[in-house]
């Protein structure tokens, strides 16, 4: 509880394509403007799919795209439970139905978790 309020989690999530390359834009909610920092994810072209999927982030999430490495979003806040279960919804949004999941491995997956530190 103490570590949420003084630095804040982090999960850290790859962006898993082999066949159709994954879009995904970050929204604001609110205004419904594609932004840096958003709480609303939108994703394209999953599969080939026209279909889009909406996922929002629950209270207090916040999610970004990294600017190091190109396939990578990351959500950040204080209550581990909200970022956690943002994160598995993101990911359950993308399961692949009907076909071999061992040929098709396409997905956005957590990569990494734990507590936000300040990077020098």
């Amino acid at each position: 509880m103490v570590t949420g309020v003084t630095k804040g989690f982090r999960y850290k999530m790859r962006l898993v394509y082999a066949h159709f390359p994954i879009n995904v834009t970050i929204v604001d909610k609110v205004t419904k403007e594609v932004q840096e920092i958003g709480d609303l994810v939108e994703i394209r072209n999953f599969l080939g799919e026209r279909r889009t999927r909406r996922v929002e982030m629950l209270g207090g999430v916040v999610i970004t795209r990294s600017e190091i490495v190109k396939d990578e979003l990351i959500l950040e806040g204080n209550d581990i439970d909200n970022v956690s279960q943002s994160a598995a919804t993101i990911q359950q949004s993308t399961l692949v139905r009907n076909k071999d999941i061992r040929k098709f491995l396409d997905g956005i997956y957590v990569s990494q978790k734990g507590e936000i530190r300040e990077e020098l």
